[in-house]
């Protein structure tokens, strides 16, 4: 075999791995997404303390009102999560991570707040619920990075 066969052909070979990396680009914007929700969920632990701190100084229930809209917020970012696992084809762990994170986030958490106004142990769920969604990006953002490496 001549060099210069050898030389086109491990060229050929690298081009394809390459281009057969799962997800490529897609897969790096779908982590960036998960990275932004992340992000978001400290901001949202942080409103949900600030909520609380001015209910307790009279500040009535609008005090929550920045946490509720964020909280919605996550919800339309955890179907846009969704949409980006599908199409970086990330794998069938993180396409149940990712309807898990739309299920807690957009079901869920409303559903535990609604019922916390008349059982207390429903708001303890609610923040439970809130830590959980937080640890699913946090577990798909490693994974993908260990998959993709």
């Amino acid at each position: 075999m001549s060099e210069y066969h050898t030389s086109v052909t491990s060229e050929h070979n690298v081009g394809a791995a390459v281009k057969a990396r799962p997800g490529g680009v897609m897969l790096t914007v779908y982590r960036w997404a998960l990275l932004v929700f992340l992000a978001a969920g400290v901001v949202q632990i942080f409103l949900a303390g600030l909520g609380a701190f001015k209910l307790l100084h009279g500040a009535g229930d609008p005090a929550l009102d920045p946490h509720r809209m964020l909280g919605f917020a996550m919800a339309g970012a955890a179907i846009i999560i969704l949409i980006l696992t599908l199409i970086a084809r990330a794998g069938a762990r993180a396409i149940v991570g990712a309807v898990l994170l739309v299920l807690m986030t957009a079901f869920l958490q409303s559903l535990l707040a609604g019922l916390a106004d008349d059982h207390v142990i429903f708001g303890a769920l609610h923040a439970t619920d809130g830590l959980l969604i937080l640890a699913i990006p946090a577990y798909l953002y490693v994974w993908t990075g260990r998959r993709a490496a």
